[in-house]
């Protein structure tokens, strides 16, 4: 499983907000955002960034790619 399946799910979780509210801020539905959590399809970087913004921090954040 890729790092950022679980980091954005707690980024969400400790920001709490539902999945339907972080699609809406994306412009996707809640099916495909549920998608990105599990797994089942990739995070596209635009969304990426989206996210970056929302919560205040990097990519490499969201990718497990530094230290939190």
């Amino acid at each position: 499983m890729e790092a950022y399946v679980k980091i954005i799910r707690d980024l969400r979780e400790d920001a709490d907000l539902t999945q339907t509210q972080v699609a809406e801020i994306l412009g996707t539905s809640q099916t495909m955002y549920a998608r990105y959590e599990r797994g089942a399809s990739e995070l596209p970087i635009r969304h990426l960034i989206s996210l970056c913004r929302l919560y205040h921090v990097s990519a490499d954040d969201i990718l497990g790619l530094s230290t939190r």
